[in-house]
C-alpha cells in the first residue's frame, strides 16, 4: 500500500506541474509569441534565398 501511495502523488506532482506550465503558456499566450518569432524567422531565411522565376 505505501507503494502504491508513493507512485500515486508522483503521478499527481507530474500531474501538477504539467497543469501549471499549461496554464502559464495559456495565460500569456506564449505559444504565438513563439509561432510569431518562428514566422519572422522562417521569412528572413526564405527572403535571402536568389529566385530563379520573376514574374
Amino acid at each position: 500500500m505505501k507503494l502504491f501511495l508513493k507512485v500515486l502523488w508522483a503521478i499527481f506532482k507530474v500531474l501538477f506541474v504539467v497543469v501549471g506550465v499549461l496554464f502559464v503558456v495559456y495565460f500569456w499566450n506564449l505559444d504565438q509569441k513563439v509561432m510569431g518569432w518562428v514566422y519572422t524567422q522562417v521569412n528572413r531565411i526564405h527572403d535571402r534565398k536568389n529566385v530563379d522565376i520573376k514574374f
